[in-house]
C-alpha cells in the first residue's frame, strides 16, 4: 500500500494544519486504507482547486501515493450529495472527527466503520437538533464496538452473569457493564442493554443501533463520555470544551 498510488478512494477529511505557506497536511480517514496522513501541495493558494474541496464533513475521492509516513495527495474530488452541516451539527462533525483521530491508528482500515460514519455525517446534514444525541451515541456504540473497547452488553462484565430484565445497570470506564447503584441515576434496565447489544449484533444496520439508542440516548450520553474520555486519555474531549465555551457566550 505505502509504495503504490491510490486512486478514487471514498475519504473524509478529519483535521488539516498549516505546513507550509502553500501546502496543508491532512489527516484523512479512508474506506479501504483508514486513517492517512497527506500532504497538498499548493492547496493554500487561492488559485488552487484543491482548496474550496478539502473540507471536513463532505465526501470526496483522493488519489494519493508515496512511501513516507506523510503520503502525497494527487488529486481530489468532491462526491457532493449534500450541504455542510451548521450549528450545533457542525460541532457534532468535529466531535465524530476528533474521537476518529484519537482510536484510529494510522493505516488500519476500518471499512464497515467507514460506512456508519458515513451515515451519520448525512444525519447530521438532514435532521433537526433533537435527532443529533441519538445519532452521536449510536456512532460512539459502534465505534467502541469497532475497535475492541466495548464490552458485552448482555453481560456483567466482572462476573459474566445475565442480565435481569429490571435491574439497573451501568457503564463504567474500568469495570464494563455491572449493577448500578441507587445513587447512578444514568443507569438502565438490563432489557434497554439486552436490546442494545441485539443493535450491534452481526447483520444490523446503522438504523437498528439508532432506533435502539433513541428512548436512552440521555441517559447513555454521560456513561459513553466517561468511557470514551478514558480511552482517549482525557479529561474531557476538545470538542466538549468548545461547545461549552460557546454556550457560555
Amino acid at each position: 500500500m505505502a509504495s503504490k498510488r491510490i486512486s478514487d478512494e471514498p475519504a473524509y477529511v478529519l483535521h488539516r494544519h498549516d505546513w507550509s505557506e502553500s501546502s496543508l497536511i491532512l489527516e484523512v480517514f479512508t474506506r479501504n486504507y483508514g486513517r492517512v496522513a497527506l500532504v497538498a501541495k499548493g492547496a493554500k493558494r487561492p488559485s488552487s482547486s484543491l482548496r474550496p474541496i478539502l473540507l471536513p464533513l463532505q465526501p470526496l475521492h483522493l488519489a494519493f501515493g508515496g512511501d513516507a509516513e506523510i503520503r502525497t495527495l494527487r488529486s481530489a474530488e468532491w462526491m457532493g450529495g449534500h450541504v455542510m452541516p451548521g450549528g450545533e451539527a457542525l460541532l457534532s462533525g468535529y466531535h465524530l472527527n476528533e474521537l476518529l483521530l484519537k482510536l484510529l491508528a494510522r493505516d488500519d482500515p476500518h471499512p464497515g466503520l467507514f460506512d456508519i460514519y458515513s451515515n451519520v455525517v448525512e444525519v447530521l446534514a438532514s435532521v433537526h437538533a433533537a435527532a443529533l444525541q441519538t445519532a452521536l451515541r449510536a456512532f460512539e456504540l459502534l465505534l467502541l464496538r469497532e475497535i475492541g473497547l466495548l464490552p458485552m452488553l448482555d453481560a456483567q462484565t466482572m462476573t459474566l452473569a445475565a442480565l435481569e430484565g429490571q435491574t439497573r445497570y451501568c457503564l463504567v470506564a474500568e469495570g464494563g457493564l455491572r449493577q448500578a447503584a441507587a445513587s447512578e441515576p444514568n443507569s438502565l434496565a438490563g432489557s434497554d442493554w439486552l436490546e442494545l447489544q441485539r443493535s450491534l449484533a452481526a447483520g444490523t444496520s446503522f438504523a437498528d443501533t439508532l432506533r435502539a439508542c433513541a428512548p436512552h440516548a440521555a441517559a447513555l450520553k454521560r456513561q459513553l463520555r466517561s468511557l470514551l474520555n478514558y480511552h482517549c486519555g482525557v479529561d474531557s474531549l476538545r470538542t466538549r470544551k468548545m461547545m461549552l465555551d460557546l454556550q457560555s457566550l
